[in-house]
């Protein structure tokens, strides 16, 4: 649904939030006095200066100056967006989304989703009624498909024919351009449109909200039938042009492709969906693990083997894309391919789109099927407890990585070695700084004989980092460095509680420092909203060109007792006060200096004297 999501379920979301669990699910925290520490996701370290307040639900690095709330994170560490993060984190919480509705809002592709749901309807009820649906069903029982798994994925039929589908979901300009723009249809030269998918057993694409969003047709054995023939009569000569491109048959008893695919639409997009994810989300409550195969078959038979926890790529290479969605489900991942050379191929690709978002708390195996063998063959023969052995002896990111490489050189000999090392370098750079890259490395100078502190200079150029004998980050500047302002805000950052005795907050707005705007912006905020905490109060900042400096004033150490921070506050904003009325009367006096004050500001002048006095 588009509309935007209401401030306040972020604010309630981010309070139910625990960032240190969040975190600490891919990084390994460490308690370190009231705080969690670790070195830091975002460069690499040695040296621990990645910091977590479970108090502000805020974490900071010290040493490359990353930082945020758990919406912040989730975008940085998971390379998701921000609606992207609050789905992720709502779906942790329980939480449904609720989304404020404009004039102009209410889903833009809302008549895509419709139409692409009436056309799997319209094939799940071929499935069971046309009279050329028996060979449809029978090549489905053939390959052991039960009518419950068969509805558990929606697998429909579409019959023999040019327009079936556009009769069934009517005529007309709006609708046959909604066909089009769907991918359900293709548009003739001369005008008008026919049916995209004709005589396949059809498997509904479906997104992670369960819309259908595109489709998969199988043709019903080796090759598909002749669409002309089926269509009784001649292909038009536009439709063989379209017909060539998308290698379909243009007559009788030609070979056409296995599976034909939706095209790229405004919801489908063939290079980032996975088929069969959103049936495992509801086949398995908590998912640790998926399997990654390569048919629409594969996912149906083994779910009629009762392995659920399978997703295919739709006939394209696994890309970083994928490989994002699927990490942002389970953290195991293990891909299942076949043990010839095209199939090792694949892994290989596969392991190269990994390489950016493989990190610590991810895990990627792979899964070799003996030559001639498929998923569906092997489980038939081995059952579940058989394939799932096969799992668990995956082999593992790092040990397919080094293999592979290693087979390209002669590891007998130094050269060879020092070859290895070459070979890894690219790859290497491409992981991101953390954990497995520096064990990814400390493998590496094992396999070749060498330090990895010594493996690392060279990799990274032959000699040591600039600065790097002096790594550790340091701290910002104490708090008593700050000014008022600053020290007003940071106070409120730690308690936004303390807002509610600051008073009026317009009585600052004649102050003339470095700051006060924001100071004055967030007492009203925490005065209207006093349940925000830290996290929120970024998250509500989140488009302000203050929330760079906010973020950085929420890093800073106190250094002042939790049972002093009420007293400090109101210390701080009777200093405000009095540099207010010294700033006001100072103005006051030069302007008597060289003109007659009106009687308001007489009276004004005589009341900054008497504070004046007052304060003295």
């Amino acid at each position: 649904m588009a509309g935007r999501i209401p401030q306040q379920f972020i604010d309630e979301l981010l309070a139910r939030v625990d960032l240190v669990e969040l975190i600490n699910a891919r990084v390994n925290l460490r308690k370190a006095g009231r705080e969690y520490s670790a070195c830091c996701p975002f460069h690499d370290e040695k040296t621990p200066s990645f910091s977590v307040s479970p108090h502000k639900q805020f974490y900071h690095c010290f040493g490359c100056g990353a930082h945020g709330n758990a919406i912040g994170f989730l975008m940085a560490y998971d390379n998701l967006n921000f609606v992207e993060a609050v789905e992720d984190l709502a779906a942790r919480s329980g939480l449904p989304i609720p989304r404020e509705m404009t004039e102009s809002a209410g889903d833009s592709h809302q008549a895509l989703y419709t139409v692409l749901q009436q056309a799997a309807d319209y094939f799940k009820r071929q499935l069971r009624s046309h009279p050329r649906a028996p060979q449809a069903v029978a090549y489905l029982k053939g390959r052991g498909v039960s009518g419950e798994i068969a509805a558990r994925f929606d697998i429909g039929y579409a019959p023999p024919g040019w327009d079936n589908l556009i009769q069934e979901l009517g005529g007309g300009k709006t609708q046959e351009a909604l066909l089009l723009e769907a991918g359900l249809a293709i548009r003739k030269e001369g005008g008008g449109c026919y049916d995209r998918f004709r005589e396949r057993i059809m498997f509904p694409i479906r997104d992670g909200r369960g819309r259908v969003i595109g489709f998969g047709g199988r043709v019903m054995g080796g090759d598909a039938q002749g669409s002309a023939n089926a269509a009784g009569g001649t292909t038009p000569r536009t439709e063989e042009v379209e017909q060539r491109r998308e290698r379909l048959p243009t007559t009788p008893g030609a070979a056409g492709p296995k599976y034909l695919n939706s095209p790229e639409t405004p919801v489908f997009h063939k290079g980032s969906e996975l088929y069969g994810l959103y049936q495992a989300r509801q086949a398995v409550r908590n998912l640790e693990r998926l399997l990654v195969v390569e048919g629409y078959m594969d996912v149906v038979a083994l779910a009629q083997f009762d392995v659920p926890y399978v997703v295919a790529t739709l006939g394209t290479a696994t890309t970083r894309e994928h490989l994002e969605r699927l990490f942002r489900s389970v953290s195991d991942i293990v891909f299942c391919f076949d043990g010839d050379r095209a199939g090792r191929a694949a892994a290989w690709r596969a392991l190269e789109n990994a390489l950016p978002v493989i990190r610590e708390g991810r895990q990627i195996r792979y899964m070799f099927l003996p030559e001639g063998e498929d998923p569906d063959t092997i489980i038939r023969k081995e059952g579940r407890a058989g394939f799932e052995a096969r799992i668990a002896k995956a082999v593992t990111f790092s040990d397919f990585f080094f293999e592979g490489l290693a087979a390209q050189v002669d590891m007998g000999s130094v050269d060879g070695q020092a070859q290895l090392v070459e070979l890894a370098r690219p790859y290497l750079s491409k992981i991101t700084a953390g954990v497995l890259r520096y064990m990814m490395m400390a493998r590496l100078a094992e396999i070749v004989r060498m330090t990895p502190d010594r493996l690392e200079v060279l990799l990274e150029g032959g000699s040591p980092r600039q600065g790097q004998s002096a790594r550790k980050p340091s701290r910002p500047a104490a708090y008593k460095a700050l000014t008022p302002v600053r020290k007003a805000i940071i106070l409120l950052l730690n308690r936004p509680d303390l807002a509610a005795q600051a008073g009026d907050p317009g009585r600052f707005a004649t102050l003339e420092a470095p700051g006060v705007g924001l100071l004055i912006e967030l007492l009203d905020l925490l005065q209207e909203k006093p349940h925000l905490n830290c996290a929120a109060i970024l998250a509500q900042q989140r488009d302000s060109a203050d929330w760079h400096h906010l973020g950085k004033l929420a890093q800073l150490p106190l250094e002042i007792p939790a049972d002093g921070l009420e007293r400090e506050f109101l210390d701080v904003l009777r200093h405000l006060e009095k540099m207010s009325n010294e700033q006001t009367l100072d103005a006051l006096l030069a302007k008597s200096g060289r003109q007659t004050l009106t009687e308001q500001e007489k009276a004004e002048l005589q009341q900054r004297l008497k504070l004046k006095q007052g304060s003295n």
